[in-house]
Order: C-alpha cells, then structure tokens, then sequence
C-alpha cells in the first residue's frame, strides 16, 4: 500500500527540481500525476521515466484556457491533490525594478497560484476532498534584498493559502503552504542567465551548515498530500535547515 493510493495529482513547475522530486516521490506511494509544465521536453522525458501512472501536459500557470484544459484532462480521473510549485525568481533593487519584470514574477508565482487552486476547487468540493499544497517560500515569512517582485508573490501565496483554507475546509479540502529555504535546484542559475552559482557559502549561514536537496522538499509535500496530514488546514510547513530560527545580530 502506498500513502497516496487512489489519488490524482496534479503538479506545476513539474519538469525539474522541486516538482519533479515531488511528482517521482507521489508516483512511488501509488498517486496517478499529471506532470504540467512549459518545459515540454524536460517535461515528457521525465513523465516517459515514470511510467503509465504519470503523463505530461503543457500548462502556462497564467493562462486562464491553459488551466481549464488541464483541469478537464480526465485520463485519470478528477484531481484530488494540486502541487501549485511553478515559479520563477528576478533579482534586482527596487529603484531598478521594470514593471515588465516585477509583472512577470507576479503572473507566474501569485496568478498562478491564484488560477490553480481557483481551477480544482469545483471539483473538489463536489467530491467533499482534497489537498491543495501552495510552494511558498521563507521569502514568504522574512524579507529579503534584491527580490522584492518574488517577496511580494510569496507573501501573497501565504495569505491566499489561509483564504482558501477557510472558505475550503467544511468541504473537506485542505489548504497548505509551503516555506523551503535555500534549495539545490536550477532556479538560482536560470535567474542569473544560466550562470552555476556556488551556493555553499549560504548553506553555511543556517542551522544545518548546509543547503537543502529538492528531494527534503518531496517529502513535506507528500506528507501533505496524504491522509497523514488530516487535521492541517491553512498552516505554514518550513523547511530551511534553520534559515528563519534567527535575525540580523545573531553571530
């Protein structure tokens, strides 16, 4: 028996880091996935690599069309867990931010979140079930310099996700956030143009003296995702190695 027997997931931002580690752990506790994404390649490779229980959809998390067809995609049934993960981050200092830019980081990191948990509602609430699970960041509970666009969608992100919970609840769906700290992904490259950065150094300012791996990130959102996680509803789950036990003067 797995712990996601008989659900249906769908997870965004699912071709790589965060959401792919999510999906190949959902796919191996018995969860049916829809791997959705704009990253088509990365995307069908990697739903080719998981099997019959998984398959591939391009999904633009802030189209509106994009949302409704993924939602009546029903090859496997009425999805049961929404992994809102897709997103994307822009450094720059405030005075120096472009509306385009701070625009962008909002349609993919804040609609989307927006559009996803607005799409399975319905079905949710018809089948009195569900989990819907929001990728939040620490950016989302602390601020940070240099990212006031991506501080701004995660913070939105929280608030939306204790909305959601209270007007979803009485008919059994239950709405999460999720907080991870520094994260080994491709997130951090693909801002800085594709450059590798070295993110030891910042692992080395937390608690654990370490970065975090996406697949510690799996594992909280899969708790989540299963009946494990009953009785939570609207609440923050942090996973920063101790990123936020602290302030500024500490030493």
């Amino acid at each position: 028996m797995g712990r996601l027997d008989d659900k249906v997931a769908l997870v965004t931002g699912a071709a790589r880091g965060q959401g792919a580690a999510a999906a190949r752990r959902f796919v191996a506790e018995g969860a049916k996935v829809i791997l959705a994404d704009v990253l088509d390649d990365e995307g069908k490779t990697l739903a080719d690599e998981l099997g019959d229980r998984a398959c591939f959809r391009h999904l633009d998390v802030g189209d509106e069309d994009d949302w409704a067809d993924a939602v009546a995609d029903d090859r496997f049934g009425p999805i049961t867990v929404l992994v809102n993960n897709a997103g994307i981050l822009h450094f720059s200092p405030l005075v120096d931010t472009k509306l385009a830019d701070y625009e962008r980081v909002i349609r993919v990191n804040q609609t989307g979140c927006f559009l996803g948990m607005r799409a399975v509602a319905p079905g949710m609430i018809a089948a009195n079930q569900g989990s819907i699970i929001n990728v939040s960041s620490i950016e989302g509970l602390k601020a940070a310099q240099l990212v006031i666009a991506y501080t701004a969608s995660k913070f939105a992100i929280r608030g939306m996700t204790k909305v959601a919970a209270m007007e979803l609840g009485e008919h059994g769906v239950r709405v999460n956030s999720v907080h991870p700290g520094m994260i080994d992904t491709q997130m951090l490259p693909t801002a800085f143009g594709g450059v590798e950065i070295d993110t030891s150094r910042i692992g080395k300012k937390v608690a654990l003296r370490r970065t975090g791996q996406a697949d510690e990130i799996a594992n909280l959102v899969l708790f989540l995702a299963s009946d494990e996680s009953s009785y939570c509803t609207g609440a923050e789950f942090v996973a920063d190695g101790g990123a936020t036990t602290t302030h500024a003067l500490s030493f």
